[in-house]
This record gives C-alpha cells, sequence and structure tokens, in this order.
C-alpha cells in the first residue's frame, strides 16, 4: 500500500503538481509529507484514535472515551504541527521531547484500557475499541521507539564532538605543559 524508499508515493498525483491551491486545501497536510513515515504513523495514530473512541462511545465501557479523544486531537495537533513546519518556527518548545511523552502515555493508557475493555466488557463494541486500542498501542509505541533512536543518534552526534573538542583542548594543553 505505501511505497519503498525512493518510490513514488500513491497520494500524488502530477496532474495536481503546481503552486498552493486556496481555501480549505490549504488546510491539508502537503503530500510528500503524508507519505513520509513520520507522516503515516501520525496519520494513522487519528484513525486508530478516532475509531477507538467512536467504538467506546458506542460500547457499555464509554468511561473510557476520554483517552482516545483527547489522543486523537494530539495525534491531529502534531499532524499538522509537523506538516506545517512549526517546530521551526516555535523552536522555544521541545518537540521531540513533547512528541516522545505524548507517544509514551498514549501507548501506555491504550495498553491498560484494552486490557480491561477486552477482559471486563462483553459487548462487540467494547472489544472493538480494546482491539482497535491494541493496535493503536502498536503504532504509538513505534513512534516512540523512532523519536527515541532520533534523539539518540543527535544526542550521540552532540557528545562525540563535545568528546573531540575536549580531548583536543586536553592534549593542547598537556602540550604546552611540557615546554
Amino acid at each position: 500500500l505505501w511505497p519503498a524508499p525512493g518510490e513514488s508515493c500513491p497520494l500524488s498525483h502530477p496532474s495536481q503538481a503546481g503552486p498552493a491551491v486556496p481555501g480549505l486545501r490549504a488546510l491539508l497536510p502537503a503530500r510528500a509529507f503524508l507519505c513520509s513515515l513520520k507522516g503515516r504513523l501520525l496519520l494513522a495514530e487519528s484513525i486508530l484514535s478516532f475509531i477507538t473512541f467512536i467504538c467506546y462511545v458506542a460500547s457499555s465501557a464509554s468511561a473510557f472515551l476520554t483517552a482516545p479523544l483527547l489522543e486523537f486531537l494530539l495525534a491531529l495537533y502534531f499532524l499538522f504541527a509537523d506538516a506545517m513546519q512549526l517546530n521551526d518556527k516555535w523552536q522555544g518548545l521541545c518537540w521531540p521531547m513533547m512528541d516522545f511523552l505524548r507517544c509514551v502515555t498514549a501507548a501506555l493508557i491504550y495498553f491498560a484500557i484494552s486490557i480491561t475493555a477486552v477482559a471486563k466488557y462483553s459487548d462487540g463494541a467494547s472489544k472493538a475499541a480494546g482491539v482497535f486500542g491494541f493496535f493503536a498501542t502498536i503504532v504509538f509505541a513505534i513512534n516512540f521507539y523512532l523519536i527515541f533512536n532520533d534523539v539518540a543518534k543527535f544526542l550521540k552526534q552532540g557528545n562525540s564532538a563535545e568528546e573531540t573538542t575536549a580531548h583536543k583542548a586536553e592534549e593542547e594543553s598537556s602540550d604546552s605543559d611540557s615546554d
């Protein structure tokens, strides 16, 4: 369904290429972002959260509908924030950390309420909400794993640069001491 790296996106149509379309279409995320891994994950989080929310509304486990609703709204916010590159515009916020914490808490909450919905409630809507909640747990866990790897890679590059600078400074000071 989704293209491999280097292939064209199934959502892109060459006939629609060109300047931005005015109106409501200007609010939609760019196709290039939706074809990226981050865009796909955020879109899947939004869709699964919305479906889980609808299932909880129709079930006897309606006490759990707040968590999927909040996660749906947060996933939409991050989808549009990343698509509109708000992280570049609002640099005072630590976007990767906020996204990481959102994904970790969402995965934990979805896991807990999905187990409860499947085990405690017997109606079909609760079972469906639990199953979609488990799928959402997996998607959120994949997202926080990828964010963690990106942040760890960034920090490792920062530490290696600091270590080489500190090592060079140490060598210079030891060279000057030997004179």
